[in-house]
């Protein structure tokens, strides 16, 4: 039997084509034990409003020189703060009523001390609870991985018995497609165009906003939206 395998980052809340990845492939890998990137979609996320969009922005100092799952916060006013922004730019929303609970209870009732922690829990439970994805999850740092780059992800593939690797676009500046050919694992390209528009607050649409503005607008209708659902694994 094929497995396939996606291996990426964390990220916070992220858009509707994370999800998607996740939901092409048997088993989804959080590659965390990777430097962390400031600016960038690990601690951060877009949301819709009146005005356009807006970042909700964990704050995780200004140190670069730690790995992903290293990062503590040690400030918690944004808990609050974003639960505060949700709510005021998505009460409106048709299904916000539905994972209300949730999310506030992530927002209020935790106390989240490290940034991968509360990324994959995130997540994990949309995938679980929201959408009806029952890939498997596992994290690079069970494998006391060696090597970098191209190298580094073919270390980890067969770490994992893979036979094919779904990779988001990007990587294609730095993956050797003939070293995956060597090893015998088939390399595939996510594609993230032809995404269904839906009734979204404060047009015009935008697709590369975090999965809750999905969420909220569309309830439990939102895995007719992922592209992964369409097709074929």
């Amino acid at each position: 039997m094929p497995r396939k395998v996606a291996i990426v980052q964390s990220n916070y809340i992220p858009w509707k084509g994370y999800f998607d990845i996740i939901n092409m492939v048997d088993l989804f890998i959080f590659h965390d034990d990777l430097q962390y990137t400031k600016q960038d979609w690990r601690n951060r996320n877009l949301i819709k409003t009146p005005r356009g969009t807006e970042w909700l922005s964990i704050p995780c100092g200004s140190d670069e020189n730690r790995l992903i799952y290293e990062i503590i916060l040690t400030n918690k006013s944004w808990q609050e703060k974003h639960w505060r922004k949700i709510k005021q730019y998505y009460s409106i929303a048709p299904y916000f009523e539905l994972y209300r609970n949730f999310f506030e209870d992530f927002y209020l009732q935790h106390n989240w001390i490290n940034l991968s922690d509360l990324n994959q829990y995130l997540i994990k439970n949309i995938c679980q609870l929201f959408l009806g994805i029952n890939t498997k999850f596992d994290d690079s740092r069970r494998y006391n991985l060696k090597e970098n780059k191209s190298a580094r992800v073919l270390e980890l593939l067969k770490k994992v018995d893979a036979n094919e690797y779904l990779s988001g676009p990007a990587a294609k500046n730095y993956l050797d497609e003939g070293k995956f050919a060597d090893a015998g694992i088939k390399l595939f390209w996510m594609d993230y165009s032809n995404y269904i528009e839906y009734n979204q607050l404060y047009p015009p649409f935008i697709h590369n906003v975090s999965i809750i503005d999905l969420l909220f607008s569309v309830g439990e209708e939102s895995y007719k939206y992922l592209n992964s659902f369409n097709k074929s694994r």
